[in-house]
């Protein structure tokens, strides 16, 4: 398929995905590392509850909270220097 072929069927909401080959797809700085982190009851409870108000799980809100975190401090350093 041509990619104009391809961009017309997208922008009029036709199925696009049997045209590619996922199997070879990557979503770039997104490897997965696990890591173990001892932190004490009483922030397990407080996680779980805002996981539950905002309805992800306890594993989601921390990565949001870390990734929101590091971006913020990023963001500082860039502007100090």
């Amino acid at each position: 398929m041509k990619a104009k072929n391809f961009e017309e069927n997208f922008e009029s909401g036709d199925e696009i995905l049997q045209h590619l080959d996922l199997s070879k797809a990557k979503r770039p700085m997104q490897k997965q590392k696990r890591i173990n982190v001892d932190i004490p009851e009483w922030m397990v409870d407080s996680l779980d509850r805002e996981a539950g108000r905002v309805g992800v799980t306890r594993q989601s809100i921390i990565k949001v909270w870390l990734a929101e975190r590091l971006e913020q401090s990023q963001s500082l350093e860039r502007t100090s220097s």
